[in-house]
């Protein structure tokens, strides 16, 4: 590896490879330029500290939940935030006032076309649970959104030309999702340690894009994952800051959706909003990350065991009080309270199957309508239309002036009661095959993937991994034979469904279930416990020997 012109920065990913098809002469060289880098590199070096050590607040508090020191409460010390009536977000940014419908994707070159011809008003680009980071995915995901952003997003196949349909001042608001704080891009090091993924994802955007979309209209916008704390929040609010400043930019350009997809952060929704202050735009219900943080963080208590997985629904107590608070706290604070996903996509060949799904999909946005959401996401174009008629009924643009009535007690958060709460053989064997499924995909680089009619990600992984360990750990009774979940019975069930997904994989001997199953295998014996299934199996993707690059080279 060649020690490259900025002190101490070294990359380890190829960035001379052309991709097939682009007819656009964008390159990874034209992102990785030595302004971008030396940008994305002072962010890196004045945040990364505060970043590993919010990090290691996370795992004190699990300590704590785990021996009984430390219990979810509305936090003291911010009651003053709480309490103050009078403070409100930002107003809505331009191409921000409408979001009834958002799709949402990784920045794949024809997924990225596809969404912007669809019939939505905001697009989520999706760096973080649905999609793979190898390096090629990372880089080439930000050459698609520079193309897209500038109107040469062009895609050529042998079978198929995509191209946008409108530029792309009048298609869909994008809203870019980088990764989560706990994600390093191993690819890229900075004093001898790997880089903060979050800020490699937002700041090279950031760096050669933002300009850009203010001529268009429209402005940086993000969606922020996995937070545990406000003051993670305000980690992001002072990058903003300082990148603002760096570039000229005023303060307040850049707005940022938090999803509220951790149980922690759901103890703090108006201390993140308050910690955005004039770049919040509102809060998300990411439900099935947040199923896989009440799991996760609440594994050791036996009281709040989760059921199948079919048995968690929005109606559980602990995700109605949820989805009431979110709501509540956004419109009385001025700003969108975003609805959750439906992950149905069109079932061919079976018209019945396809028009149950689609009706439980309408349902759904009923339900997230009715509750107060201004809008809500899809992860189809096909679904469009069903979101786009049902919140055509708020009559108006959204409906923050909607302030139900909330009062969500500490109690109702932890509520993990649900209704006909059994677990079953085929419970498990559910689990092992989504979760074997979504990890071998991932491994061969693919974050998006269809499995039994839904359009899964890494976070009804986590899901799935989740509950295979809190069963086994508490030794629970499966309804159907009344025997107890062994790590015996895991790992054979796991044998048995591995045996079936290689026999019949498309991808041969190719095929990655053994890999999968290897790091799948622990888990689901209750040996060991990962915080992320992305961090456990992001080694397997980072280039063992890449060709040296001197960053001397790049363009200035």
């Amino acid at each position: 590896m060649v020690k490259i012109s900025l002190d101490n920065v070294e990359i380890f990913g190829n960035i001379d490879a052309e991709p097939l098809f682009f007819p656009a002469k964008t390159t990874v060289s034209d992102i990785l330029t030595k302004p971008a880098l030396e940008f994305i590199v002072l962010l890196h070096r004045t945040f990364n500290e505060k970043r590993k050590e919010l990090l290691q607040n996370r795992e004190l508090q699990q300590r704590g939940l785990d021996d009984g020191t430390f219990q979810f409460q509305f936090l003291p010390e911010t009651e003053y935030i709480r309490n103050n009536p009078t403070w409100q977000g930002p107003i809505l940014g331009p191409g921000l006032i409408n979001r009834s419908t958002e799709i949402t994707g990784p920045p794949l070159r024809k997924m990225l076309v596809n969404a912007l011809n669809a019939e939505v008003t905001t697009y989520m680009v999706d760096f973080e649970d649905s999609l793979s980071p190898t390096w090629e995915n990372i880089v080439y995901g930000q050459v698609n959104l520079y193309d897209a952003i500038r109107d040469q997003i062009d895609y050529h196949t042998p079978r198929k030309n995509y191209q946008l349909r409108k530029p792309f001042a009048t298609s869909p608001t994008v809203i870019v999702r980088p990764r989560g704080w706990h994600m390093e891009e191993k690819h890229v090091y900075v004093d001898g340690e790997p880089f903060s993924a979050a800020i490699f994802d937002f700041g090279l955007y950031f760096f050669h894009n933002a300009s850009e979309l203010i001529k268009k209209g429209k402005g940086p916008y993000f969606y922020l994952p996995k937070m545990e704390h406000h003051l993670e929040a305000k980690l992001w609010n002072d990058i903003f800051n300082v990148a603002q400043d760096l570039l000229a930019i005023p303060r307040g350009t850049i707005r940022a959706t938090a999803l509220i997809e951790t149980l922690p952060a759901a103890f703090q929704m108006e201390e993140i909003i308050y910690q955005l202050r004039s770049h919040s735009s509102g809060l998300n219900c990411g439900r099935w990350d947040y199923i896989f943080s009440t799991i996760k963080k609440l594994r050791n208590i036996p009281e709040h065991v989760l059921p199948n997985r079919d048995l968690v629904t929005m109606t559980s107590p602990f995700m109605d009080a949820y989805v009431k608070r979110l709501i509540n706290t956004c419109h009385r604070r001025g700003v969108h309270a975003m609805g959750g996903m439906a992950a149905q996509i069109p079932i061919k060949n079976d018209n019945v199957a396809n028009t149950l799904a689609m009706e439980k999909v309408r349902q759904d946005k009923i339900r997230e309508l009715t509750n107060g959401h201004d809008g809500s996401w899809v992860a189809h174009p096909a679904l469009a239309p069903i979101c786009n008629e049902v919140f055509s009924n708020m009559g108006t643009s959204n409906q923050i002036y909607f302030v139900p009535d909330a009062n969500v007690t500490e109690t109702n958060l932890l509520n993990t009661k649900c209704a006909g709460a059994t677990v079953t053989t085929d419970g498990i064997k559910v689990n092992l095959d989504i979760g074997l499924q979504y990890m071998e995909a991932w491994l061969r680089g693919s974050g998006c993937v269809p499995i039994n009619n839904l359009m899964e990600d890494a976070a009804t992984a986590e899901v799935s991994r989740c509950q295979l360990y809190q069963w086994v750990h508490h030794h629970i009774t499966l309804e159907d034979t009344n025997k107890k979940i062994t790590p015996e019975l895991t790992s054979q069930l796991l044998e048995e469904q591995v045996e079936k997904l290689v026999a019949t994989s498309p991808f041969g001997s190719k095929n990655k279930f053994k890999l999968a199953a290897k790091y799948f295998l622990p888990e689901i014996r209750g040996e060991k416990f990962s915080n992320f299934l992305t961090t456990l199996l992001y080694d397997e993707l980072v280039q063992k020997n890449p060709d040296p690059f001197d960053l001397s080279t790049l363009k200035s």
